[in-house]
């Protein structure tokens, strides 16, 4: 076999194992996505935040990681390079279904990002630059008609306060909507925006997909207003901010941007119970969610190598099974 034979026929395989494993995976998040819909959603594990944006990335994540880490690496130690294997009918399919999904994945995340930088320059053109105490991230003062509240950038984010949600807030009022938008700074939130609409999945088309967004957005908004208040106090005035600004604005929930704003995403008469409610965050975190993750670590090297002959032996009944 050439050494572009090779190659190509190692591609083909990777893409053809990389959309057979979206699939499976597409369906069972699908299965698992309507199990607990139904379910109640507060104080649940499953409607964190995490828990939402993994299976939300679960078809695109665990096909690369399939494909990255355990498919290509056993072509590569055991696939004979002397032997010229044909490209059939189906596996070429599924090499090019494969490829659309992932030009796809790509378009929608550089349209996306393309979107949010455009709105960011529209905004930025008459910003002046606004002093926060305690605050390092940069912080602007924009014109615009909308009262927003919003932390835009990835890469270096940036807050913007339009003149509207200044003159609305009270000085205490403002300190804890910052420290909400502080929260989805350190929590990366714009990152996994960007990253939902980029997935490479066959997922991003169906209804799941877009409940399983919406439900993210919740679940962050919670998380922020959780970190934002960790005394009666502030809670009480971030809920009184959160008013404020959703009477000047109708909330709307979306990540087809990387942008965070304070009213967005969640219905504010729940967050505003839940922050009037809520205990102080104690920031905890139970070991037991770390041990199953530290026994498959600890038990990788011992059976890597055996995975790698299985994937190459199954893969080899996939070939050859297939019409």
């Amino acid at each position: 076999m050439t050494a572009l034979a090779y190659l190509l026929h190692g591609t083909t395989l990777a893409l053809a194992w990389f959309i057979l494993l979206n699939v499976a995976t597409m369906i069972t998040v699908m299965i698992v996505s309507t199990l607990l819909g139904s379910r109640p959603a507060r104080g649940t594990w499953y409607q964190s935040p995490a828990f939402c944006l993994a299976l939300r990335l679960s078809p695109a994540m665990l096909s690369v990681l399939f494909v990255a880490v355990l498919f290509l690496p056993s072509y590569w130690r055991y696939e004979p390079r002397e032997f010229v294997e044909g490209f059939d009918v189906s596996l070429t399919t599924l090499a090019i279904a494969a490829a659309v999904v992932i030009g796809s994945a790509v378009a929608r995340g550089v349209k996306a990002w393309r979107r949010a930088a455009r709105r960011t320059e529209d905004w930025m053109r008459a910003a002046r630059p606004l002093a926060l105490t305690g605050i390092s991230m940069p912080v602007f003062a924009i014109d615009s008609e909308a009262p927003i509240m919003a932390l835009v950038g990835v890469v270096r984010p940036r807050l913007l306060i339009t003149q509207p949600v200044l003159d609305a807030l009270t000085e205490e009022e403002l300190s804890a909507a910052v420290a909400h938008e502080l929260g989805h700074r350190r929590a990366l939130d714009n990152l996994k925006r960007l990253a939902m609409r980029a997935a490479p999945d066959l997922l991003s088309a169906t209804r799941v997909a877009r409940t399983l967004e919406r439900r993210w957005a919740v679940a962050s908004e919670h998380a922020a207003d959780r970190g934002a208040g960790h005394s009666d106090r502030a809670r009480c005035a971030l809920a009184a901010a959160l008013v404020k600004v959703a009477r000047l604005t109708p909330p709307v929930t979306s990540v087809g941007e990387p942008i965070s704003a304070l009213v967005d995403g969640g219905d504010i008469t729940s967050r505003v119970q839940r922050l009037l409610e809520d205990a102080p965050v104690t920031g905890r975190v139970g070991a037991v969610r770390w041990l199953a993750p530290a026994i498959g670590l600890s038990t990788l090297p011992l059976t890597y190598i055996p995975l790698l002959r299985t994937v190459h032996t199954v893969t080899e009944i996939l070939v050859n099974s297939l019409p």
